[in-house]
């Protein structure tokens, strides 16, 4: 477990720093993939199925969803 909370940490504190120098539409790709990428694995975890493959799904429909909506300032 504590492994775990390490790489979550890690990865966490890499996104905050990479995030200053983004543009609206990088910014908008990067948070449309993981608000995707989390509500895919919620969805199917409750409906039963693989949570690995609903983030995969949710991530990538967020992250073209966040690339359009990010485009559009």
């Amino acid at each position: 477990m504590k492994r775990l909370g390490w790489f979550v940490s890690m990865g966490t504190l890499v996104a905050i720093i990479g995030c200053t120098d983004m543009t609206p539409r990088q910014q908008g790709t990067m948070s449309g993939a993981a608000i995707g990428a989390a509500g895919g694995a919620g969805i199917a975890a409750i409906a039963g199925g693989d949570a690995w493959t609903g983030a995969l799904i949710g991530g990538a429909a967020g992250g073209v969803a966040g690339n359009i909506r990010g485009g559009r300032q």
